[in-house]
C-alpha cells in the first residue's frame, strides 16, 4: 500500500489520513447513489470477495496530496438509469463526503462506467447479469 498520508499539524501533534481511508469514504458515498449497481474492482477485488473479505475501497483509485485529493471511481450502473445524472450525483456526493470527513480539497472525481447491470426482465432475454462495455 502506498504510504502517502495527509499530515496536519496542530498543538497536540499530527493527524495522518491514508489513501485507503479516503478510498473507503469515496466507495461508501458512491454506493449510496441511486442507479449505482456496484463497483468494478477487477480481479483482486473479486478474489477478496471470494475469500469473504468485503473490500470497501473496491473500484476506487485515490491520489492524496498535502491538501488535495483526486478520485477515480469504476462503476457499474443499473440498466435504465440516466448515466450522466448518476455520474453527477456520484461526483457531488463523493466530493462532499471526503471534504467533510477529511478536510481535504477534492480537485477531481472521475467516473469510469465499466458496465450496466441488467434487471431480471432483461436477464431472461439475454441470459447475462452484467453487460460489459469496452
Amino acid at each position: 500500500m502506498d504510504e502517502k498520508n495527509r499530515d496536519s499539524l496542530n498543538d497536540m501533534g499530527t493527524v495522518k489520513i491514508s489513501e485507503e481511508v479516503v478510498a473507503i469514504i469515496a466507495g461508501i458515498a458512491a454506493m449510496d447513489v441511486p442507479g449505482v449497481a456496484g463497483m468494478s474492482g477487477g480481479i483482486a477485488g473479486g478474489i477478496a470477495e471470494m475469500l469473504g473479505r468485503k473490500n470497501l475501497s473496491k473500484g476506487v483509485k485515490v491520489e492524496v496530496g498535502e491538501k488535495e485529493a483526486a478520485v477515480d471511481l469504476y462503476i457499474i450502473v443499473e440498466y435504465g438509469c440516466r448515466i450522466p445524472d448518476v455520474s453527477w450525483n456520484i461526483q457531488e456526493r463523493v466530493k462532499k463526503a471526503i471534504e467533510t470527513m477529511t478536510g481535504l480539497d477534492v480537485v477531481e472525481v472521475n467516473i469510469h462506467i465499466q458496465g450496466v447491470n441488467i434487471d431480471k426482465d432483461h436477464k431472461k432475454e439475454t441470459g447475462e447479469d452484467t453487460l460489459r462495455l469496452r
